[in-house]
């Protein structure tokens, strides 16, 4: 089998229930942002005081984080697509490799996102401190629990690399835990300079 004879017609990656659910997070997550938007205009004072007690670097590091990860994300699917026959098991080991460096990474992600939770709550904030910190807690934890499932689908999709399981022809199942990661780093890349630049 060669590469012209997978040629497909145009069409979005992974199957149409995921594009929904991403229809649906995306207009969540941006009543959540405009939410925000709109409180930050009423009381901006507060909120660029409030912004001063987060840490820019731990979210700058997180956001090359996801990104790096959505790319090693794009390479394994890759790795998938330009097999033939001949080489499902090297193909199928390649994405794995890619995989889990991407898992490593997301998994890095919370990490930092833990520490940095830790130091908030150890000041004393919480949901019902002021609105920005309302606005923070609840997008950052609400994306936070987005990376957690993202990384369950991701070692899912793994597992089956394990097993040789994707084929040139039948590769779906990937990027449709693919496009979900993905959302997760649109998601985090709006997040970040929203809740931590914008003054």
């Amino acid at each position: 089998m060669t590469k012209s004879s997978n040629i497909k017609e145009p069409h979005p990656p992974g199957d149409f229930a995921i594009w929904i659910i991403i229809y649906v997070e995306l207009l969540t997550f941006a009543l959540l942002f405009t939410g925000y938007a709109f409180s930050r205009r009423a009381d901006v004072e507060v909120f660029n005081a409030s912004q001063l007690l987060l840490s820019q670097t731990s979210g700058f590091i997180n956001t090359l984080i996801l990104i790096t990860s959505s790319y090693f994300v794009v390479k394994a699917v890759q790795s998938i697509k330009d097999m033939t026959e001949q080489t499902a098991k090297s193909a199928n080991s390649s994405a794995a490799k890619w995989l889990l460096s991407a898992i490593f990474l997301g998994f890095l992600f919370l990490v930092i996102k833990v520490f940095e939770f830790s130091h908030i709550f150890g000041m004393g904030i919480h949901l019902s401190t002021n609105t920005f910190f309302m606005f923070y807690l609840l997008l950052t934890l609400f994306h936070f629990m987005h990376v957690m499932l993202g990384l369950i689908i991701l070692w899912n999709i793994y597992q089956k690399t394990k097993r040789v399981g994707y084929t040139v022809d039948d590769y779906s199942g990937m990027e449709t835990g693919a496009s979900y990661w993905h959302l997760v780093d649109l998601l985090w890349i709006i997040l970040f300079p929203l809740i931590y630049i914008i003054r």
